[in-house]
């Protein structure tokens, strides 16, 4: 999927919401769990029930390879589900990766080969040679952490270093990396005061910004420092959608607090 269509499938839908499907086998509804794939099962129903209301699903992988191969169908099965039905929704592999070269490669033909998936997580510590290799995709996103919505995220991404933080120079020197117009960035929601700065660097790229709901992200305030001329902002959530119920109508409860967001989404775009 090219940033073009993801542009306009925001516009389309007036939402600019991600949904983590993050599926904990304890949080889901009991009924699930009796299914040969309960997995799969929670992940269908949710994805049919708010397809309409976002652009975007984002799996984070620990939670499927935590079960082993089993897990690992599982998010096969569903990232072809979506992208069989669902063909318009951008895909986003939550899996961080980032080693050497050759290894990086490997890691890119997995998620973006294999599995088809539209985009990767991918955590840039190890520098140009770890991420230019997930770059060389085309029509492929690589979405770099840049400042996370962790608290640890301050031991290392605000240090000072020769008068300049030090996520700021993480964002400064990928834009000189091969393909760079393939990237975008990780900004936490709970960050919200450094939007305007991260602007001043990277105006034109998209940025995943997680940490909105359960978090405690305000939307309005990201919308307004981190918003540019083409959007650019994929606003994520995870458990404060998909664990919105824990019956029967677990799935029609998820589409409720989908909603919520997109209607706030909706009057932001007018």
């Amino acid at each position: 999927m090219t940033t073009q269509q993801l542009v306009e499938q925001i516009k389309a839908k007036k939402s600019f919401l991600c949904i983590g499907l993050d599926v904990d086998l304890n949080k889901i509804p009991k009924h699930l769990l009796d299914t040969e794939d309960p997995i799969f099962e929670f992940n269908k129903a949710i994805i049919d029930a708010t397809h309409d209301l976002c652009v975007s699903y984002k799996p984070n992988t620990a939670f499927y390879e935590a079960y082993g191969l089993k897990g690992w169908k599982a998010l096969e099965r569903t990232i072809n589900y979506i992208n069989e039905k669902y063909p318009e929704i951008f895909t986003i592999a939550d899996a961080k990766r980032g080693d050497i070269g050759n290894t990086s490669t490997m890691y890119a033909k997995a998620f973006f080969e294999d599995l088809a998936f539209d985009s990767v997580t991918v955590a840039p510590y190890m520098g140009k040679d770890s991420v230019e290799p997930f770059l060389a995709f085309k029509n492929k996103h690589t979405i770099m952490l840049a400042l996370t919505s962790n608290q640890g995220a301050f031991d290392f991404q605000t240090l000072d270093v020769d008068g300049k933080e030090l996520y700021k120079q993480v964002l400064e020197t990928s834009k000189s990396w091969q393909n760079s117009e393939n990237l975008m960035y990780v900004v936490g929601a709970t960050k919200a005061e450094y939007f305007t700065e991260i602007r001043k660097i990277v105006p034109n790229s998209f940025l995943l910004v997680p940490g909105v709901g359960a978090q405690g992200g305000n939307l309005q305030d990201v919308c307004k420092y981190g918003m540019n001329d083409n959007i650019g902002l994929l606003i994520n959530s995870s458990r404060g959608i998909i664990y919105a119920g824990n019956d029967e109508n677990f799935a029609k409860a998820a589409a409720e607090k989908a909603l919520e967001l997109q209607q706030q989404m909706s009057e932001v775009l007018s």
